[in-house]
């Protein structure tokens, strides 16, 4: 029996396989097609909704994690699916080289979060698909197919973020930068003033979000700026103290107290804005990503950046008309447009508000509410994170949807790599 991280998505593969070479994993993805198993491809289980789930074939990416080359000249790097972005933040650095920005946590393979269009935030940065140059991905009848802007250039436009319905990804090509240190200023401003001057934030800072804590008044902002600076302002028990016993240890208290009452939740959470503020200096992944014990259920959309201000105000105003109890704060943050099909930037500058609930807690009804707002702002579901959408709604937010569904057609026309999931949200391959 397989689970996800958050624990809320099971299932039992008839079987499971460990491949660790491209012709391995083509000959799985064959052998299942000719006996008319579906497949689904896992990596870290750090997403929430049941894009992984299969009573077929399981292919684990556990021993398909080899960095296979990296050019320090052209400042590029090629690594296997199953290559963790925090085994890849390493191997970089010692390089001399970075990814230009990065998600909140480095738990996942790179192709979970290419292919569920895991982002940072930054007004003139993209989420992590777009750093993609080139792929390898093994179709439905287990065929490998290079891609890149110049090779099979429509797959390659769609594959970014396939969400594990064109095929399996076997390797990527990521176009890195020279490795950076961030100055990082976190404090907690009244959440008013800082939707009030929320352009000021975004556009004069390279790297901008900020959490709002529900039954406050208050939101921890975060700045992160390139510098030149050497690394430091922050001891090891300062680090121990903010991002160890702060943000997991006491806060993983709060929640757990929280489930156990959760009437108590709103006096609690005004425990999380007294951190006050500090000011360091790190490398760019050490700051990008940070730990994450406590284990929660989350819903993310991005919606156009201009209509960031009504989406927070919204889940403020559904958290109070609806009494919900929540003790997680609703994070914030912003990204460039790519030309990505189902990419959640495709095409527009991008806001993105993000909700969670404590692990074994009912997210149901504050989930929907939220969606609610954002149903009414164009709001498109990250596609590793909770939702309830349907593939005829979903298809009226993305402009280039008609062209994904030509390459899905294309690469698995015998609906090897569907389940429930993809189902809902894409539709029945044709």
């Amino acid at each position: 029996m397989w689970k996800n991280w958050a624990g809320n998505q099971k299932c039992d593969p008839a079987e499971v396989a460990h491949p660790s070479t491209d012709a391995e994993l083509a000959a799985v993805v064959k052998g299942a097609a000719a006996r008319g198993r579906r497949v689904k491809v896992v990596g870290s289980g750090h997403s929430f909704t049941a894009c992984a789930l299969t009573d077929g074939v399981q292919v684990v990416l556990d021993r398909y994690n080899t960095v296979t080359a990296v050019d320090t000249e052209n400042l590029q790097v090629t690594a296997q699916a199953g290559t963790t972005i925090a085994d890849l933040n390493k191997l970089l650095w010692a390089y001399g080289m970075a990814m230009p920005n990065l998600g909140d946590i480095a738990y996942q393979t790179i192709s979970g979060a290419i292919s569920t269009a895991t982002h940072g935030t930054g007004a003139k940065k993209t989420g992590i698909a777009a750093q993609v140059i080139a792929l390898d991905i093994v179709s439905g009848d287990g065929s490998i197919i290079s891609c890149s802007p110049t090779e099979e250039k429509e797959i390659f436009e769609s594959a970014r973020v396939g969400v594990g319905a064109l095929g399996a990804l076997s390797s990527v090509t990521l176009q890195c930068v020279p490795k950076f240190n961030l100055h990082a200023v976190e404090e907690p401003l009244r959440v008013d003033d800082v939707l009030a001057n929320i352009d000021n934030h975004v556009d004069n800072n390279e790297h901008f979000e900020f959490f709002w804590v529900p039954h406050t008044g208050w939101a921890l902002t975060k700045t992160n700026n390139e510098t030149d600076e050497p690394s430091g302002g922050q001891s090891r028990w300062q680090f121990f103290k903010d991002k160890i016993f702060m943000e997991n240890i006491l806060f993983g208290a709060v929640v757990k107290a929280g489930r156990f009452r959760p009437t108590a939740i709103p006096r609690l959470s005004r425990l999380i804005p007294s951190s006050g503020r500090t000011e360091y200096v790190k490398s760019s992944y050490e700051i990008f990503a940070s730990p994450r014990w406590v284990r929660f259920y989350e819903m993310e959309y991005a919606v156009p950046r201009e209509h960031i201000v009504e989406a927070v105000n919204g889940v403020r105003a559904a958290v109070k008309d609806n009494g919900f109890n929540i003790g997680f704060p609703v994070e914030v943050r912003f990204t460039a447009p790519d030309d990505i099909p189902l990419s959640t930037a495709s095409g527009r500058d991008s806001a993105y508000v993000a909700v969670h609930v404590a692990k074994g807690m009912d997210y149901e009804p504050y989930f929907r509410a939220v969606e609610d707002v954002m149903n009414k702002l164009e709001g498109r579901p990250h596609w590793g994170k909770l939702n309830f959408q349907t593939a005829d709604v979903l298809k009226t937010r993305y402009p280039m949807w008609d062209r994904f569904q030509a390459v899905r057609e294309k690469l698995d026309p015998a609906g090897v790599f569907r389940n429930e999931y993809t189902d809902r949200v894409l539709g029945v391959v044709s």
